[in-house]
């Protein structure tokens, strides 16, 4: 049976997106993202899945530089989740002082702390499902948690369905060694992460390549590279799929533009969302062109 490493421990919203995903297969919890990565790289598991971005708190940075780093791994597919949460105590618990819980979480119901918990001080811990664990073991008072925390912890659930923004959502990926791709489904997203030259309108070059195209941006994310202060990556999300004959036009002009590019997947995005297609930009637009050089080139046509 296939093993899918996500980031842990049990009882996080990544459980939750790897049940959906990998259906049917052995989940196993890696303690950070990083390490759900490693276990792919290193063949004890078969894919990671990974969260990649909040719609409240942005990207995930750790999953980003993890991409951009150490042998290369690939999206096959990606899951999007409601991000509501539940809050859970234990059964002796007395008055609520602390509350735990991954700052991201934190952050998206500091509102309903303020007005339902007024005089708790939130603490940050590594995930949601380690502030479940915490509360556990009486270090602190409740724990802000994915819903299926309560599956995999003896705690008693003070409410539910919390959430500051009700249609906050987060973004997972399921990650693999590179191999064979996901066949194109019209609605799909490609993603590459390039470190841009230095220059004046270097970062405006790449995107050109995508406007001349036709193809619609879909995220845009900077990150510095560690070993050259001031300097940059840019992972960049599009419309499309690289087997799409305009879409690797733009990926080779990409890479023309910028040697230092790495190809982080196409595959069917989780909203649905059919890829935009402006006048003379179609794959067939693009093929019926370089057929017609190939005849130019023959001496076929003029």
């Amino acid at each position: 049976m296939p093993t899918i490493a996500y980031f842990g421990p049990q009882g996080t919203f990544t459980e939750q997106a790897a049940r959906s995903l990998a259906r049917g297969e052995h989940l196993v919890p890696a303690d950070t993202i990083p390490a759900a990565m490693r276990a792919v790289r290193a063949g004890a598991a078969d894919a990671a899945c990974v969260p990649i971005e909040n719609s409240v708190e942005g990207p995930v940075a750790a999953t980003l530089d993890g991409l951009a780093e150490d042998g290369p791994l690939v999206a096959v597919t990606e899951a999007l989740l409601a991000v509501h949460f539940s809050v859970l105590t234990r059964e002796d618990a007395g008055e609520i002082r602390t509350v735990a819980s991954h700052p991201h979480a934190l952050a998206q119901v500091r509102h309903w702390l303020e007005a339902n918990l007024p005089g708790a001080e939130p603490v940050a811990t590594a995930s949601t499902a380690a502030a479940a664990v915490a509360v556990q073991q009486g270090q602190y008072d409740a724990a802000v948690t994915a819903p299926v925390a309560v599956e995999h912890y003896p705690l008693r659930v003070l409410a539910t369905g919390v959430a500051d923004v009700a249609d906050a959502r987060t973004r997972f990926l399921l990650l693999r060694k590179p191999g064979t791709l996901p066949e194109p489904s019209g609605h799909d997203r490609t993603s590459v992460v390039a470190a841009a030259a230095h220059s004046t309108g270097s970062l405006a070059g790449l995107l050109t390549e995508l406007a001349v195209r036709g193809i619609n941006l879909l995220r845009l994310d900077a990150r510095p590279l560690k070993e050259n202060f001031g300097y940059y990556r840019f992972f960049i999300d599009f419309e499309g799929h690289i087997a799409e004959p305009r879409v690797g036009d733009a990926v080779a002009a990409l890479r023309r533009r910028c040697n230092n590019v790495r190809f982080l997947g196409s595959h069917p995005r989780a909203d649905g969302a059919p890829s935009a297609v402006e006048p003379g930009t179609g794959n067939d637009d693009f093929t019926d062109a370089a057929d017609w050089v190939d005849a130019v080139r023959r001496g076929e046509r003029a």
